[in-house]
């Protein structure tokens, strides 16, 4: 079986601004088959620095049927220590979604390269502030002085 490219996102919001118009965002991708959830893991850290997370399979029924549109399939593959790692990096009084995400739009892409017998060289991905300000330079270089 062909598997597309994995990425991880770790995401945290204050708990005041978390108002619901990521799951409807997310379950359109999910829903158009462009990428599959992988894992999904919820962490809170409280005011007072202590946290915790909850995995899909740990959600109460009340929410279960939130997040269940997005078909997660819980594969264990972020551990202890990346939540841990994550809920490190939190400010206090806020939540976090961490996901693992194949992208399911590059698999035929991709078995079209490894039937040419094509091979992987580099990949990266370059965050947003990144283009953001090699666009930004890009504009401004273009501006007769």
């Amino acid at each position: 079986m062909t598997y597309g490219p994995v990425d991880f996102l770790a995401l945290e919001f204050k708990d005041d601004k978390l108002k619901g118009e990521i799951i409807p965002a997310l379950f359109d991708l999910v829903e158009k088959q462009i990428v599959k959830i992988i894992d999904l893991v919820i962490i809170h850290k409280k005011e007072d620095g202590t946290y915790e997370a909850f995995e899909m399979n740990q959600v109460s029924p009340d929410l279960i049927g939130v997040f269940d549109p997005l078909k997660v399939e819980v594969s264990g593959m972020l551990q202890v220590e990346d939540i841990q790692n994550i809920a490190d990096d939190m400010e206090n009084g806020t939540r976090a979604a961490a996901l693992l995400f194949e992208n399911l739009w590059a698999i035929k892409f991709k078995e079209a390269v490894m039937r040419a017998d094509g091979k992987l060289l580099n990949q990266a991905r370059i965050s947003h502030k990144d283009v953001e300000e090699a666009l930004a330079k890009f504009a401004s270089a273009e501006q007769p002085v």
